[in-house]
């Protein structure tokens, strides 16, 4: 199992001046990052948490490794956060997968969401570390009020605010066909779940449309946030430059002792002008005995 494509789509929004969002499309991993701090610390914060995911040399199994990045990345921000007071008390959400033959292991922190399209069907893999949604699951509240709630985006955790945090991380066992999605909840906030299911397997064969699109869709329902989406597919069929080299180290070479083409051509080329001179020897041969 291998990642066929990947695609990314970023906007500002309709109503924020800066773009705090920040992603990795580096397969096998891939990541989201939504900051938040007023003026430009959020954007200090999902940027600071991206580089420490990709500068990050960590061993381990998927979990260890996804974890292990994740904490990194918290450390960078609270650090930065602790030493600098004009991002004082910033942070960002957090969303990893990482991408390991068949496994696709996750790590989540804040309310960026992950989904898998498979077979059509569109699931979210991750918890929102969000007010609303806790109440929601403690059955306080409805999905459908929710929706509307007015602290609907106030979060329950994010990196860079404490010196850890604590890590949702698990796998999904990929089969051909999936879609992985990372996304801000600018996007979800603005288009509903079905609605970008439908979107991502309309334009299957283009993934990077069906990111534009939902950016488009997020924006003309309001686009009240930045807007990112991380896209990849997996599958299951080789890579064809893999193919290609495969078949070029099995062509068979010649036989090692094959006289050379070029080389007979040669000999051939001079055998008339030889059959001529031993023609005219034989002639002066025969001319000297006659003589005698």
């Amino acid at each position: 199992m291998r990642v066929a494509r990947t695609a990314v789509a970023t906007h500002t929004g309709r109503k924020r001046r800066h773009n705090e969002d920040a992603y990795v499309c580096q397969p096998p991993l891939f990541a989201i990052a939504d900051g938040m701090g007023g003026a430009r610390a959020g954007e200090v914060a999902s940027r600071l948490a991206a580089a420490a995911l990709q500068s990050g040399e960590v061993d381990g199994n998927g979990k260890e490794r996804v974890t292990a990045l994740i904490q990194a990345a918290n450390r960078s921000v609270y650090e930065r956060s602790s030493q600098d007071a004009e991002v004082a008390g910033m942070g960002t959400t957090m969303t990893v997968a990482l991408v390991e033959d068949a496994t696709v292991t996750l790590g989540h922190v804040g309310d960026s969401r992950a989904y898998v399209l498979r077979d059509g069907e569109l699931e979210q893999l991750t918890d929102d570390h969000s007010l609303v949604a806790e109440l929601v699951r403690g059955g306080k509240l409805s999905a459908e009020e929710a929706e509307h709630h007015p602290q609907r985006s106030v979060i329950t955790r994010a990196l860079g605010t404490d010196p850890d945090v604590d890590v949702d991380t698990f796998t999904v066992e990929a089969e051909d066909g999936d879609v992985f999605v990372l996304c801000s909840d600018g996007l979800t906030d603005m288009v509903g779940d079905d609605e970008i299911g439908r979107v991502l397997a309309g334009s299957r064969e283009n993934l990077k449309e069906a990111a534009e699109e939902l950016v488009r869709r997020a924006n003309k329902a309001g686009g009240q946030d930045n807007i990112t989406v991380v896209a990849f597919e997996m599958t299951d069929e080789p890579d064809e430059q893999t193919l290609e080299r495969t078949v070029e180290q099995t062509q068979p070479m010649p036989a090692a002792e094959a006289t050379p083409e070029p080389e007979r051509r040669r000999i051939w080329r001079f055998l008339p002008l030889v059959i001529l001179l031993l023609g005219i020897a034989a002639a002066a041969i025969a001319l000297w005995i006659l003589v005698r």
